[in-house]
């Protein structure tokens, strides 16, 4: 129980600074993003807790001391990056291997309908270099991640959690006029 609690603290910890990378987006562009955290909360397959022996850190490329310096010009781009990533990652032969499709499906609809929006809103305001390639490089570790693994539903159900608990973290905290 103890070892439970500590990892519970590890992974509050360890996501508190992503709460920031989405701080500037509109009011529907959150609620997409909790529809996105409850479709990857109903494609759990495999219990969290038979998985433990497969977990990572998949070590986020952005710290609190960039989050600070870099939010007000670069939150929105960074979602709209971190949404591309898991756009892809998703809707791999592999991905369509492990999950239902139906529930994949809506994931992907739902993905592409953010990114959509979000492209929308922003008017082409989405080019930000260092946060894009911070974005990528910490999706590349979870794909090798995956590789290394072989797609195994415990990878799986691992990536699934991390990613659901990123989006998770992320909230607009004030829209910029």
């Amino acid at each position: 129980m103890a070892q439970m609690c500590v990892l519970v603290a590890g992974v509050m910890l360890c996501s508190l600074p992503a709460c920031s990378l989405a701080r500037n987006l509109p009011k529907s562009q959150s609620l997409e993003n909790k529809e996105i955290v409850r479709l990857l909360r109903q494609m759990k397959r495999t219990p969290l807790h038979s998985c433990l022996k497969d977990r990572r850190d998949f070590k986020l490329p952005w710290g609190r001391e960039n989050i600070a310096q870099n939010q007000m010009a670069h939150g929105p781009c960074s979602y709209h990056q971190m949404l591309q990533q898991i756009f892809h990652l998703f809707s791999t032969e592999h991905s369509y291997a492990a999950w239902d499709n139906t529930s994949l499906h809506k994931l992907l609809s739902s993905l592409d309908l953010s990114l959509h929006q979000l492209e929308q809103t922003e008017e082409g305001n989405l080019d930000c270099p260092f946060w894009g390639t911070a974005v990528r490089e910490y999706f590349q570790g979870i794909q090798l991640y995956l590789k290394e693994k072989e797609y195994s539903p415990c990878a799986w159900e691992i990536v699934r959690e991390e990613t659901k608990k990123r989006l998770s973290f992320m909230k607009p905290l004030k829209w910029k006029s």
